[in-house]
Order: structure tokens, then C-alpha cells, then sequence
């Protein structure tokens, strides 16, 4: 069958997608009723429906951001175990749709498959993140070694199990079908679980890393939706109607000013600033150590364009603020395209929004559609201008070595010490 290239003026919609359509048994979309609590819309039944929404969307979030506060309290593996139900929730959203648009073919195993992968990858993933960060932890306990010295094997006979059963799977005169939810599905964990993986990274290389970014992604998404409301006259994007120039704008200058702020208060608490570690002594994990130059307060010279403005010739300030304008700015300029990316995919299947989880704001991927393209760059940034060697973790993969590998290791170090005349000096003094 030939697809024809021309559009049909309705939403956008081309004349091949109603061909998909057609052969996948047409593509209903998810239906969405109105999910606002029953006391919420007796509270604000006598405004417009553009201030109540107005309401909700803002009682809603503070709820959220008190929720925030109280598992950041709990602290680094509580964050752990809700990022893991973030992501097991925003991989149950985008499944679903795909199971509600393809219903009509009842496809067999397709949830049971689906989720299998997902226990397969984010065994892999977690897998690798406990060996790496938790090294002696694994090294002493016979199980974990076990499985950390064949995790990878494991992993990938587990999903072999998976990718036969879906080929076991496969019903004649569907087999495209099949493959295009086979296809759903690993992009789906892609997109998902990955992604959770570089925040989980992230947060054990100290919780600012995991709040800072996060923070800044709320706040310009709060702060760009209220000057929009307010001000907004020019619109952004054809995907987003209601995203304006004016909240873009707004809340870039916005999220700044707040990571800059934020930034500074945090960076002043190990708490915050520290990696998470196992600790052998006491067998528990903590984030205990002594700050970093990021994380210490030192003075920089303020450019003479901004001296006759401020009155200050300097400023003292910690490095980690700097850093924050770096990762403000991207979660400003770059990261609502997460959304803008999200909203195309809901408009390609005609539904509002991911799901009613949260009244007057979707699903929980409508939340976090920003938040994993943040992570990705959050992670990058830090291989490639923060982490450095980490000292502690070559010493305990040193002394889990054989008594002669240990030697061989000491005398080429002393060997190469006493060259470069770093030895000799020590003992001199």
C-alpha cells in the first residue's frame, strides 16, 4: 500500500497514521474524566474554570514540594527506593497507553513481557551501581560476590529467557503488531529506567547533586506557568499552545536566581554535600566527610562592568554556585523540551495527558517528563568536569586482591614513587 504524504488538517494528523490506525484496530484514545477532588471543587465552584485550575495546579504543588521535603529529610536511600517507584510508575503509564490504543488485538503476554524486561534491566542497572559504589559491602558477603563476579552473564540470560518467550509468543497475522509493541517496550525502558539509573548515580555522588537539578526543573516549570498565566501573550511552541514567551523567559531568570540561592544554603551542610558510603565499622551507609573545594567558601573578583553597579569588588561565594548556573540554565533553556517532547507524543495519540494520578496535573510522567532529560545532563556534567579518581575505592579493590598481586601493585608504585623522587624525599624528612 502506497502512503499518501498529505496532511490531514485535523490536529496534524497524516494520511499514514490513519492507515496505522486502520491496521491496528484504530487508536482510541485514553479517556480522562475529571479527576479534582470532590472538596476542592465545592471549595472553588464559584470561579472560572481558568482560576480553578489555577488553584488546584498550585495546592497540588505545594502538597508535592512538602512531600519533597519530608523524603529528603528521610534521607539518601529513601530518595533510592522513590526514584525506583517514580520509575516503575512512569514505565506502568507509558505501557498502558500503549495497551489502550492496541487493545483490540489482546495480545498475548504483552504486559507480562513488558514488565519482565523491566525486572531484567533494572537488575542490570542496580546491579552494576551497588558493585560499583558498594564494593567492600559485596565483597564481603558470599552471595552478593557471587552474583556481582557473573552479574553481567546473569543479566544477559535473563533477558535471552524474555526474548525467546516473545518470540514463543508470536500469533500469525500479527506479527507486525507484535513487533511494534516489542519495539514500545524498549524504548520505553530506554527512556525510563535509564535515565532513573543516572539519578540514582547522581544522588550517591552527594544529595545536592540529586536536589539542586531537581529543584531547578520545579521551579522553572512553577515559575515559567506563572508568568505565563499573568503575562503571557506570545506563544512558544505549536506542540504546547499555552507555553508563552513570557514564562519562558520569566522562568529562566527565575530558576537562576534560585539555583544560586539554593545552591549556597545547601552547599553549607555535609549532609548534602558528601557521597554516600558503606561504612565497615558501624555497617550502615553514611555521608560523612570532609567538603570538597566545591563545597568551601572562597572570594572572586567581581568584572569591572558590574563593580559601579554592585558597590562590591568582590564576592565570596562557594564554587558549587557556579556550577549551579551551569545546571539552572540547562534546566531552563533545554529542559522543557523534555515536556515539549512529551507533549508531542500525547498529541500523536490524541490524550491529554499520561494519566489522572495527580489532580490537575496528570500522570506522574507529566511531572517528570523534564526530569530525565535534566539527569542525562547532570551525569554528563559531572564525568566530565567534577568526578575525579576516587582514592578510597582503589584501596578497597587493592586489598581485595591476591597477597602477590598486592605486591606486584607495591613495588611498581614504590618503583615509580622513588623515579619521580617523591620517595626519597619522604624519607629524608
Amino acid at each position: 500500500l502506497q502512503e499518501s504524504e498529505s496532511e490531514n488538517k485535523l490536529d496534524g494528523e497524516t494520511a499514514s497514521d490513519s492507515e496505522s490506525k486502520s491496521e491496528f484496530g484504530g487508536s482510541s484514545p485514553v479517556p480522562t474524566s475529571d479527576d479534582t477532588p470532590e472538596v476542592l471543587n465545592r471549595a472553588l465552584s464559584n470561579l472560572s474554570s481558568r482560576w480553578k485550575n489555577w488553584w488546584v495546579r498550585g495546592i497540588l504543588t505545594l502538597a508535592m514540594i512538602t512531600f519533597f521535603f519530608i523524603i529528603i529529610y528521610l534521607g539518601p536511600m529513601v530518595l533510592m527506593t522513590i526514584v525506583m517507584c517514580v520509575q516503575i510508575k512512569c514505565f506502568h503509564e507509558i505501557i498502558t497507553i500503549g495497551y489502550n490504543v492496541y487493545h483490540s488485538y489482546d495480545l498475548p503476554w504483552f504486559r507480562t513481557l513488558s514488565w519482565y524486561f523491566l525486572l531484567c534491566v533494572n537488575y542490570f542497572f542496580y546491579g552494576e551501581t551497588v558493585t560499583d559504589y558498594f564494593f567492600t559491602l559485596v565483597q564481603r558477603e558470599e552471595p552478593l560476590r557471587i552474583l556481582s563476579k557473573y552479574h553481567r552473564f546473569i543479566s544477559f540470560a535473563l533477558y535471552l529467557t524474555g526474548f525467546c518467550m516473545f518470540v514463543l509468543s508470536l500469533v500469525k497475522k500479527h506479527y507486525r503488531l507484535q513487533f511494534y509493541m516489542f519495539g514500545w517496550t524498549h524504548v520505553t525502558l530506554l527512556i525510563v529506567v535509564t535515565q532513573s539509573h543516572l539519578i540514582i548515580h547522581n544522588l550517591f555522588e552527594g544529595m545536592i547533586w540529586f536536589i539542586v537539578p531537581i529543584s531547578c526543573v520545579i521551579c522553572n516549570d512553577i515559575m515559567a506557568y506563572m508568568f505565563g498565566f499573568f503575562f503571557g501573550r506570545t506563544p512558544l511552541i505549536k506542540l504546547s499552545p499555552k507555553k508563552t514567551w513570557e514564562g519562558f523567559i520569566g522562568g529562566f531568570f527565575s530558576t537562576v536566581l534560585f539555583g544560586l540561592l539554593l545552591s549556597y544554603v545547601m552547599s553549607g551542610y555535609r549532609c548534602f554535600t558528601c557521597p554516600v558510603e558503606f561504612n565497615n565499622d558501624t555497617n550502615s551507609f553514611t555521608v560523612d566527610c570532609e567538603p570538597s573545594e566545591l563545597f568551601q567558601l572562597q572570594e572572586y573578583n567581581i568584572p569591572l562592568l558590574l563593580q559601579s553597579v554592585l558597590g562590591w569588588k568582590t564576592v565570596r561565594m562557594y564554587p558549587f554556585q557556579i556550577h549551579s548556573i551551569a545546571l539552572s540554565t540547562f534546566a531552563s533553556l533545554i529542559g522543557p523540551f523534555g515536556g515539549f517532547f512529551a507533549s508531542g507524543f500525547k498529541r500523536a495519540f490524541k490524550i491529554k495527558d499520561f494519566a489522572n494520578t495527580i489532580p490537575g496535573h496528570g500522570g506522574i510522567m507529566d511531572r517528570f517528563d523534564c526530569q530525565y532529560l535534566m539527569a542525562t545532563f547532570v551525569n554528563v556534567y559531572i564525568a566530565s568536569f567534577i568526578r575525579g579518581p576516587n582514592p578510597s575505592k582503589l584501596i578497597q579493590q587493592f586489598l581485595t586482591l591476591r597477597p602477590d598481586q598486592q605486591l606486584h601493585i607495591f613495588n611498581t608504585l614504590k618503583a615509580h614513587l622513588v623515579d619521580r623522587g617523591v620517595l626519597g624525599s619522604l624519607e629524608d624528612a
